[in-house]
């Protein structure tokens, strides 16, 4: 797998792209995993992000359509290059906010797209009566990354995505506070405004005893002028980057899939 990481690299700073479009991906998100592109300046943009139940429930839960999770999130950019984000989902009641820089940009003239991402969530279902001595410090969990992105064709896109992310209350031996991981991410254009997306995130330290496992989200993307529509699968039903990176319950080999969607509305000024 680090051989894979280094060609990326390779690729990444070693090869001419002839890529014409503005920016490497159509959206804030590729799926689960944070894109390189920013909200322009004055521009007002919501996010519904629902992931069902796993389909491994079968008819008995209508093969998770009966169950889900819900994430509204409000977006808006301060400058052509940074961001600020406001979000609620269902998954422990988890209120984020999140913050993100456009660094460099190939239509620039830069070889890749660079931007720093940074989010703190705050998990408010955690109860007092289960751990009488919990501060408001234990309901916190961080995640910052790094996101380099290059669009090699018209059609196809490639990233990566160096992460740490800190959890402050975990149950032990399954997790740890500390975590590092790196995410890989890309698209291809199969027809106009439709595209294959696909990122999935390495954690590099997982507890010994760990039940979770790395995420991995396929999915198709659908965008028109105002709205960016995404079927998806994926093997993690929280769509927050700590959720997501630390607690994947499912698994792609047991059939452990939720089925889900992100549906993107921007307002420009």
């Amino acid at each position: 797998m680090n051989r894979i990481i280094l060609i990326a690299l390779i690729s990444f700073f070693g090869l001419n792209g002839n890529a014409q479009e503005n920016q490497a991906f159509t959206s804030l998100k590729i799926g689960n995993l944070q894109s390189t592109n920013t909200l322009e300046k004055g521009t007002f943009c919501t996010t519904i992000s629902h992931r069902f139940g796993t389909i491994k429930g079968g008819v008995n839960t209508f093969f998770g359509l009966d169950y889900g999770n819900t994430k509204f999130q409000f977006l808006y950019g301060i400058t052509d290059v940074f961001q600020i984000s406001l979000s609620r989902e269902s998954v422990r009641k988890t209120i984020g906010g999140a913050l993100k820089w456009g660094l460099m940009s190939q239509t620039n003239g830069a070889q890749i797209n660079l931007s720093a991402y940074s989010t703190i969530n705050a998990n408010t279902e955690l109860s007092k009566e289960v751990y009488p001595k919990m501060l408001f410090y234990d309901r916190l969990s961080y995640t910052t990354q790094l996101i380099a992105s290059r669009a090699f064709t018209n059609k196809f896109s490639f990233e990566l995505a160096p992460t740490f992310v800190r959890q402050n209350l975990v149950h032990e031996p399954f997790q740890l506070h500390n975590q590092w991981a790196c995410g890989l991410g890309g698209r291809y254009k199969i027809a106009n405004h439709i595209e294959l997306i696909m990122d999935y995130v390495m954690n590099f330290s997982r507890a010994p005893e760990s039940i979770y496992n790395d995420p991995l989200t396929l999915g198709v993307n659908f965008e028109t002028e105002r709205h960016v529509f995404q079927v998806l699968l994926s093997n993690a039903q929280s769509t927050n980057e700590p959720g997501f990176i630390s607690n994947a319950e499912g698994s792609w080999l047991d059939g452990e899939i939720y089925l889900g969607f992100n549906l993107v509305r921007t307002f420009k000024r």
